[in-house]
């Protein structure tokens, strides 16, 4: 069983984002490791990009200091390898936008995460029709698929056929950040992802939510709903903001996988 299957083995999983090289690039190792052992089922590595269009502020900010500190997609997979080396066992999803991928090398890419002890890949400006060639190189890695509140249903039917790992849902229409509330219509939107998987006969895979969460209370709330929680721009901001960044995301992991806990006691 892969790393990613084994943690859907208890859900909802909490799946926090971060940033390689933020607020450097030696902190950003020791902030993924203290999310690891405090509570993350899966960690979205940030891979920084000078362009992020899926991105709000929190995290376009924050990738641009990664930049500056000289974060490069071969020093993040380095960083991966590090993250292997302390003991952190959880899933590592590299999270990068398709450019830098490209740039670097598919194959040479694909070698060098598997080699890093990387788990697969989100790319969220490649659509699945321009995916075939970085999912051949990619074998048996995944690369995780998003869908979103307009994807029509037979849109979402062909994206869901052949997608693996876990499908990345986004909760809104717009850019990441953290907001007051969650969308109005989420429950309706993962019973209709739901709807459309497995179609092709094999087992669903898991839904993972993602965009907007901001608080443990909302993330309890998905996590009733959803196999994942994924969060963002708020842990970005939590930690980075702290004057101790470890500390703080020690403390967030707690707090947001204290919630989904009770969210799944809540479900049963």
């Amino acid at each position: 069983m892969s790393r990613i299957a084994s943690a859907f083995q208890h859900r909802p999983c909490f799946m926090p984002y971060f940033p390689l090289g933020y607020p450097t690039p030696e902190v950003s190792v020791e902030v993924m490791t203290a999310l690891a052992k405090n509570g993350a089922d899966l960690i979205e590595v940030g891979l920084p990009f000078s362009d992020p269009l899926a991105d709000g502020p929190v995290i376009q900010r924050a990738t641009q200091i990664a930049l500056r500190n000289g974060m490069t997609t071969a020093r993040a997979l380095e960083a991966v390898a590090e993250l292997r080396a302390r003991g952190v066992t959880i899933p590592l999803v590299l999270m990068g936008y398709y450019n830098p991928l490209m740039t670097y090398g598919l194959a040479r890419l694909a070698e060098d995460a598997r080699h890093a002890g990387a788990d697969g890949f989100i790319a969220p400006d490649l659509p699945p029709e321009e995916s075939t060639e970085f999912e051949a190189v990619l074998g048996d890695m995944p690369l995780m698929r998003m869908i979103a509140p307009t994807t029509p249903p037979d849109r979402m039917q062909m994206i869901t056929r052949n997608a693996r790992g876990f499908l990345y849902l986004v909760s809104l229409t717009g850019i990441t950040g953290a907001r007051s509330h969650l969308p109005e219509g989420l429950p309706e939107l993962v019973a209709r992802v739901r709807a459309n998987r497995g179609a092709d006969g094999r087992p669903p895979l898991p839904i993972c939510v993602g965009f907007g969460i901001a608080t443990p209370g909302q993330a309890h709330a998905v996590g009733q709903m959803a196999d994942g929680v994924i969060v963002g721009s708020a842990c970005v901001r939590a930690i980075g903001e702290s004057p101790e960044p470890v500390r703080a995301a020690e403390e967030f992991a707690r707090a947001f996988k204290t919630a989904l806990v009770e969210s799944a006691v809540v479900s049963q």
